[in-house]
């Protein structure tokens, strides 16, 4: 799997999905108030913060087996966890390595794990969506659960959030660790690393709870901060429309590209993964596909990706082919636009203005065909890792720009 190194804005907090150095010392904030690494508030009004001694609130929840889950389905364990995870968090793709495994290990010892979807798909921006191939919604957890091969109950609490808030989720993942009277014994994180690379755990906090309560001993580190993506609250939708407002009042480019400019672009010489993607006004089958490629390219903004259009419209339809570009709202993330002007580079949508074909062909993909549209992945050093020529299956390209990527962050990304 490739995986290229990311510079991301920002620090996770309450309602950010972004990574995040690990707190250092104590803080003199503000209840509320984000720490870089913690999420230390967000919960709505309605919300409750479960506390240690607690009681575990019932739930009656939808798994992804089709059946009603309570919490009485789980009264034969020793001990239960009650796990808040998603689709698409790196945090909660990282933890699930060693959760997983943890599951299995201690379910012969009297565990049980449930694990529940705390997230409104609805509340879950296009550019949150970066590190998965789902987003949190009902049916593609399925999807999800199955290729992460969860051995434990996975159910969904994004409709009303009841379970939630009942339990105080301030992120995925976040842990509750009930003993055999269903009393909250360990409360936090399932240990302290963002990272797949389980030798880049330094705190088995999660583990360590386990088998202690499983021996009958107090546990000796009961609460910890809680490091992830913050719970999509249905509420945050409005926070989604003007996102998308936003977005499209953000300006579209087009500039002039030669056979020799699009060789360039070939060679690759930036670290992100690039699509470039050959179209035009008068292509049916490029017109359709490109909302989806769109959408692409902002769900991927804030990781090691561009995407560049080139149209093969005739010079003298440069005004209808911005048009077309701005109606599909094909602008660069802001993100992007910072790198591109590091970098000397003003635009990713061109019109190719060269006579030849073959020339524009021995430039980009000496194995295009011809035909349009024609789409193909460059990774970083000029390399063409994957090409389509045709209409793309959306997911099966959204896949692809994934398993690239990576669905983790790792230490080399740069924040």
């Amino acid at each position: 799997m490739l995986v290229f190194a990311t510079l991301l804005s920002g620090v996770i907090a309450v309602a950010a999905d972004q990574p995040a150095a690990k707190k250092k010392g104590g803080s003199t904030k503000a209840p509320g108030t984000a720490v870089k690494g913690e999420v230390t508030g967000g919960l709505p009004p309605d919300a409750r913060t479960l506390q240690l001694g607690d009681r575990a609130p019932d739930f009656k929840l939808l798994g992804i087996d089709g059946k009603m889950h309570t919490l009485a389905d789980y009264q034969a364990a020793k001990l239960l966890m009650v796990v808040f995870l998603s689709n698409h968090c790196p945090y909660s793709h990282a933890s699930e390595t060693r959760l997983i495994p943890m599951a299995k290990e201690f379910k012969a010892q009297g565990l049980d794990v449930v694990a529940i979807n705390p997230n409104s798909p609805d509340s879950v921006r296009v550019d949150e969506l970066g590190y998965s191939k789902y987003n949190d919604g009902y049916e593609e957890m399925k999807l999800y659960a199955r290729d992460s091969g969860f051995p434990f109950p996975y159910l969904y609490d994004g409709d009303t959030q009841a379970t939630a808030k009942a339990y105080g989720c301030l992120a995925t993942p976040h842990v509750f660790l009930f003993d055999q009277e269903r009393k909250l014994r360990y409360v936090g994180r399932v240990d302290d690393s963002r990272f797949e690379d389980p030798k880049t755990v330094t705190s088995h906090d999660t583990r360590n709870a386990i088998t202690e309560l499983l021996a009958g001993r107090p546990v000796t580190k009961s609460k910890t901060i809680v490091m992830g993506c913050s719970t999509k609250w249905n509420t945050k939708r409005d926070d989604i429309a003007q996102a998308e407002q936003k977005w499209k009042s953000e300006p579209v480019d087009l500039e002039l590209i030669d056979a020799a400019g699009v060789a360039k672009l070939a060679k690759n010489d930036s670290n992100r993964l690039r699509l470039v993607n050959v179209w035009a006004t008068w292509c049916a089958p490029c017109v359709a596909e490109f909302p989806e490629l769109v959408s692409l390219a902002r769900r991927v903004g804030n990781r090691d990706f561009e995407m560049v259009t080139i149209s093969m419209d005739d010079a003298k339809m440069r005004p209808q082919v911005k048009a077309f570009l701005e109606k599909q709202h094909v602008a660069t993330p802001g993100r992007l636009k910072r790198l591109l002007a590091a970098e000397g580079r003003t635009a990713l949508n061109f019109l190719y203005t060269g006579a030849s074909t073959d020339d524009l062909v021995k430039a980009l993909d000496p194995e295009w065909p011809g035909p349009l549209p024609h789409t193909v992945l460059i990774a970083p050093g000029g390399k063409i890792v994957w090409r389509h020529n045709g209409a793309v299956d959306p997911a099966v390209l959204r896949h692809k720009v994934i398993e690239l990527l990576g669905p983790f962050y790792t230490p080399e990304e740069k924040r």
